[in-house]
């Protein structure tokens, strides 16, 4: 087994052994278990980073643009943003148990997905806006993840009492960093909309051509945007925003990862075939 692969492979084990501390945590309401989890998702971070050095140092290509890289990418920001929060605020240690689970399965289907790497990049790659695009990805979707993470947290503590949900921030703390968070997120995620934009008119000579992913990424900013109207003017708070948070998060993934399986896209893949 290749090197790339066998870190790989480490990773998502790792990252599935923090999914499980942070569930069977909730579960047994054992703070050990958070704290296990937290840890061992640091510790997967380590061979996923590998994984993306390992195969842009073969090839001289940034790995970022097949549908696996994007999504290994994807994690990678999720994970680097789930742990910089959680070793800066101790309160929110239970976070991980949507964020984990997602980065494992996530990490685990992308697996399925992943193919050598190609020797050529398409001239169309060729470009600085695709470097603003993936990083506001990246950011934008680790940002809203870890919004819904929030939004779960709120919904169990306001349903549970005692033991670690005393331990809990307070239910308004949560939600205001759960806003925090959407609006990062939408912030980024719009980033990204504009410079595919951008990019798009360097490739094709239209900012727009209704690209299925790139229709898809609309709606999902806008359901974001909903978000912060409903929140900023209505002055929705608290149980209705965190169901929000958790039903927009289904939305990011398919337009991210989901579309391109089932339509004709440019999104589908770039890279040069060996």
């Amino acid at each position: 087994m290749k090197p790339e692969y066998a870190f790989f492979w480490i990773a998502v084990g790792l990252y599935g052994l923090s999914a499980c501390s942070y569930i069977f945590g909730i579960i047994a309401r054992n703070e050990k278990l958070f704290l296990f989890g937290l840890y061992s998702a640091l510790a997967g971070y380590i061979p996923h980073t590998a994984v993306i050095a390992i195969r842009w140092s073969e090839t001289g290509i940034s790995p970022f643009f097949t549908i696996s890289e994007s999504i290994v990418f994807g994690i990678f920001c999720s994970v680097l943003i789930f742990v910089t929060l959680e070793f800066s605020n101790k309160k929110v240690r239970p976070l991980g148990v949507l964020v984990m689970p997602v980065a494992f399965v996530m990490m685990g289907w992308a697996g399925t997905l992943t193919k050598d790497a190609a020797s050529q990049i398409a001239p169309s790659l060729q470009s600085w806006w695709i470097w603003v695009h993936i990083i506001g990805a990246g950011t934008g979707f680790g940002s809203v993840l870890v919004a819904a993470g929030l939004g779960l947290m709120y919904l169990l503590k306001e349903k549970y009492s005692g033991g670690i949900y005393e331990k809990l921030p307070d239910l308004q703390s949560i939600d205001n960093l759960g806003y925090r968070f959407v609006a990062g997120g939408f912030i980024m995620y719009g980033l990204m909309i504009v410079s595919g934009a951008f990019w798009a008119n360097q490739v094709k000579g239209n900012y727009w051509n209704w690209d299925p992913v790139e229709v898809w990424s609309l709606i999902s900013w806008l359901i974001y945007g909903i978000y912060l109207h409903l929140r900023i003017t209505m002055g929705w708070r608290g149980r209705r925003l965190a169901w929000y948070a958790l039903i927009a998060l289904a939305a990011m993934i398919i337009s991210y990862w989901g579309i391109p399986f089932t339509v004709e896209t440019f999104h589908a893949g770039f890279r040069i075939e060996h």
